[in-house]
């Protein structure tokens, strides 16, 4: 339930609220506005009398929460969720771009790689050192020695990291790395996993399973949220369909509903969703439209040699492009993508090798 506060509430009364709620074995959540405060209470509240709440000093009114997902659902938390990772800000007034290769193949092609997507506009680099595959024939990924190339990559970029997370176990050493957590859709409802970014200071990024409700993934996001950890992002990835032209369907109305339903960020992933480059751009475009968030996207400066995903992978040229195009639906929809800022992060030599080197291809290269 959630516990309106009057206008000329104090904090005395404010603190009588909570005190009776933790003693019922309940979790307070308070939120305090510019005029009033309002108090999430979240558990097994059978203890509580919401009508002698109702009466205690101080109170307006108590409002019980109707959807199953208590901390997820914006009847409990009314003003959008605004997440900020190094210098980027996410769920704001800003789009945010996130970019990078499916899979870190090596250190110098993934230095290489982010220097051009940041010079294209990305602001956050995505890359997975643990890659869960359909075949365990197929490359898994490289694992912690990918999560060094990411943070080396991340020193020299300027640039926050997202990567996967598979296992409970790898929680830990995967956020020594990372800026950012990303749960796949195939581990949507590891209810163990859930609980172990939960418990982490890192922002996590939900992606929706490939046959999950709205309901369900926002079921999931309310187990990391109830471990304590309110740095929750959505990811629309596309789900499973009866249509097999396209790798997924991906579900352009999941934005407005999420934002609907929910104040967490919403990120649109049209690579998945897709699966072929041709139609990642115009589902890009859509999503900003619809009110994303954020996009994020897979770039590779040579798609045919990809070790994995590199049909729905744009070379950095068209990514640049698209950015741009992105850039004026922002506008139009009363939102803003940020110009890349690339020269005020290149510091010594390291850095201006690694832009020599991605210049080569970046620039050069048709897309």
């Amino acid at each position: 339930m959630i516990v309106v506060m009057k206008l000329s509430a104090t904090r005395d009364e404010v603190d009588a609220i909570m005190d009776r709620v933790i003693n019922a074995g309940c979790r307070v959540h308070p939120i305090y506005g510019e005029e009033r405060v309002v108090i999430g209470v979240v558990g097994d509240g059978t203890s509580l009398d919401k009508q002698q709440i109702g009466r205690m000093n101080g109170v307006e009114n108590v409002v019980p929460i109707s959807k199953p997902y208590k901390q997820a659902s914006r009847e409990f938390h009314p003003t959008n969720t605004v997440i900020q990772v190094g210098n980027v800000t996410i769920g704001g007034d800003e789009v945010v771009m996130m970019a990078g290769p499916c899979s870190v193949e090596g250190r110098e092609a993934l230095i290489e790689t982010a220097f051009a997507c940041q010079e294209m506009g990305a602001q956050i680099l995505r890359g997975g050192a643990y890659k869960p595959r359909s075949s365990p024939y197929s490359f898994q990924g490289l694992g912690e020695e990918g999560l060094r190339y990411l943070a080396e990559a991340r020193e020299a970029t300027g640039m926050p990291v997202i990567t996967e997370v598979m296992e409970p176990e790898l929680v830990t050493l995967v956020a020594d790395y990372v800026d950012i957590l990303q749960i796949g859709a195939r581990n949507m409802q590891n209810y163990a996993l859930l609980k172990a970014v939960g418990r982490t200071n890192r922002p996590v990024l939900l992606k929706r399973g490939m046959s999950g409700t709205i309901e369900e993934w926002l079921m999931c996001a309310e187990y990391i949220l109830s471990e304590g950890n309110t740095q929750v992002m959505l990811c629309e990835r596309g789900i499973r369909t009866f249509e097999t032209e396209t790798r997924n369907t991906f579900d352009i109305n999941a934005i407005p509903v999420i934002k609907h339903l929910s104040h967490l960020p919403i990120i649109a992933d049209p690579s998945h969703g897709t699966g072929k480059w041709e139609y990642v751009g115009a589902v890009s475009k859509a999503s900003v439209a619809a009110g994303a968030d954020g996009v994020i996207l897979e770039v590779h400066p040579q798609p045919e040699r990809a070790w994995s995903d590199g049909r729905q992978s744009l070379k950095p040229k068209r990514y640049g492009e698209l950015v741009g195009q992105m850039r004026v639906i922002a506008q139009a929809v009363g939102r803003e993508i940020a110009y890349p800022s690339i020269g005020s992060l290149l510091r010594g030599d390291y850095n201006c090798r690694a832009r020599t080197n991605h210049a080569k291809f970046s620039l050069n290269s048709s897309a």
